[in-house]
């Protein structure tokens, strides 16, 4: 095994508040030592952030965070230190973490791994993990999405709307996409069959008026919003039996909690007591290295491409944070934490 450092770079949380002021850069952090059986050393190449990264930084209180931890969930990179499990050292990965992606070496269960293809780079590969499995179960855990059904996916231009759209396709399914009409181009590149500018209508009101032929089987949420007003129509575009998804519904302030009660209500009573009769559930990402695996193998076949939006400085970590903040970037953020990595 090469020889490592004692100590590593890592971006740590530790305050509650926005990135700008919960992030530190620090560069002492003790290196992982005793390796637990099961788990892998990986040298970090590059990692992505994830917008539930900085909105638990700044709704989260210290005492329930346990701070100070290192920040995100998404990274690739390769593994220096097998620790007698299938991998070997050398091999190239990606995967993501509970959190702690935002350092130079993390230590990880080999269960929570998978080869990175061949035909991407590291930068691509670090933003696979959270966004490609949240939009997996989605789609086919939760949807059980089969071939020739349709889905409808509001926030069609997101990390994991636009990984729904492909992995959607990739099954045989038709899509309509849910974003700004700016990116229509973009969803239609991805494979959206057909496309909905939220700036022009109401979607819950228009897809009211004017119902596809067939009912959409799924219905993926994925902006996150605490508007309940999609759901709450949904018996008129949702198929029987079929199965409203989300992300999960993210108030962003005070304003927004008589919409997240409205939404609470509708899931939780029956329709004939004023709820709505169509399933609604709460996806939840399983860190399923078998199924980053199917992904690796889609990716290599052509059938699913990541995204990228932007690169930053492992120094320019907060930059990278403001950038996601924005709302508007298509695709994932991504920090090299090895200068030269591409």
């Amino acid at each position: 095994m090469t020889s490592l450092p004692k100590t590593q770079r890592a971006w740590r949380v530790v305050t509650q508040g926005l990135p700008k002021d919960a992030l530190r850069l620090v560069t002492d952090l003790p290196m992982p030592t005793q390796l637990e059986p099961g788990r892998v050393l990986v040298k970090v190449e590059a990692a992505a952030l994830n917008p539930v990264g900085y909105k638990m930084m700044r709704l989260l209180p210290n005492f329930l965070a346990k701070r100070p931890v290192t920040a995100e969930q998404d990274f690739s990179g390769v593994i220096v230190n097998r620790n007698g499990t299938k991998w070997a050292d050398g091999d190239a990965v990606f995967g993501l973490l509970g959190e702690g992606s935002m350092a130079e070496y993390i230590a990880i269960s080999a269960t929570q791994l998978a080869h990175r293809p061949t035909n991407i780079t590291p930068i691509q590969a670090s933003g696979l993990g959270v966004c490609t499995l949240t939009a997996y179960a989605s789609l086919f855990k939760l949807g059980q999405l089969e071939e020739g059904q349709s889905v409808l996916i509001n926030g069609g231009s997101t990390a994991v709307g636009a990984f729904a759209t492909q992995l959607a396709k990739s099954k045989g399914a038709k899509v309509t996409a849910v974003a700004s009409g700016k990116n229509e181009e973009w969803c239609r590149k991805l494979g959206a069959d057909e496309f909905i500018d939220y700036t022009k209508v109401d979607i819950a009101l228009y897809l009211s008026k004017n119902p596809p032929a067939t009912k959409y089987h799924v219905i993926l949420e994925a902006v996150g919003t605490a508007d309940p007003s999609l759901y709450a129509q949904s018996e008129k575009y949702l198929q029987p039996g079929g199965v409203f998804v989300s992300v999960g519904p993210q108030p962003h302030g005070v304003r927004e909690l008589p919409m997240f009660g409205r939404l609470l209500f509708n899931v939780l009573f029956p329709g004939w007591m004023g709820g709505v009769s169509r399933r609604w559930t709460l996806v939840t990402v399983h860190k399923d290295g078998e199924i980053l695996e199917k992904i690796s193998t889609l990716i290599t076949e052509g059938k699913v491409k990541p995204i990228v939006d932007s690169v930053f400085e492992f120094e320019d970590a907060l930059k990278a944070y403001d950038r996601l903040m924005t709302s508007r970037a298509t695709g994932k953020v991504v920090v090299k934490v090895i200068s030269d990595t591409e």
